[in-house]
């Protein structure tokens, strides 16, 4: 009895959940874990370390710099915990490929985040020049994001096989029809960006 009872353990030991065994899912918590550790000492430490150093300096646009690529740089730890796991369990066919193309929007997530945190800090390095105001820097920081998330997004879709062609050919037919129907509000939209940067 005390044999059968002791297979019965092993066996639902290494059958799991779905032929993966209960060993495997306690490294991949502990590799989530760890990962999820390192992106709070990334965090704390090394990027405090540099913005100690970044606040010495003159200029506040490494300060804000520093700022805007926290959120980013803590996903890294993350994503590579993420790729860990999908190489060590033993996934196969259209789970590996999810799981795959998960840790591949993760990926492009993080980069293309910090681009679009970039652009404020970068953009009101120019806000000083005679020809770029405030209200324009806000202006094309938020344009600057918007064009960002979207080839974020195209990517995101490319990845999971979707094609892009059909999506961008109805947006085309869709802006045109309300660039007829709103012609007034597009020439104010211009002319107002002349008048920022005029500073009337």
């Amino acid at each position: 009895m005390i044999n059968e009872f002791w297979d019965l353990i092993v066996e639902t030991w290494e059958q799991g959940i779905r032929g993966i065994g209960i060993d495997n899912i306690i490294i991949c918590i502990g590799i989530l874990v760890g990962s999820l550790i390192a992106r709070s000492l990334m965090n704390t430490y090394l990027l405090d370390k540099i913005a100690s150093f970044t606040e010495k300096s003159e200029t506040t646009l490494d300060d804000e710099i520093i700022d805007s690529l926290r959120g980013p740089f803590g996903l890294i730890p993350v994503a590579f915990g993420l790729y860990l796991i999908t190489s060590y369990l033993p996934f196969s066919g259209s789970i590996d490929l999810i799981a795959t193309n998960l840790v591949k929007m993760l990926v492009i997530y993080t980069i293309f985040s910090a681009l679009a945190n970039l652009t404020k800090p970068l953009l009101n390095l120019l806000s000083d020049s005679s020809w770029l105001t405030a209200a324009m820097t806000t202006w094309l920081s938020r344009v600057a994001g918007v064009l960002i998330w979207i080839v974020a997004i195209t990517m995101m879709l490319d990845i999971w096989g979707i094609e892009i062609g059909p999506i961008i050919a109805g947006l085309g037919l869709f802006s045109v029809a309300v660039a007829l129907g709103a012609q007034d509000m597009f020439k104010n939209i211009i002319a107002g960006i002349f008048i920022l940067s005029e500073k009337r």
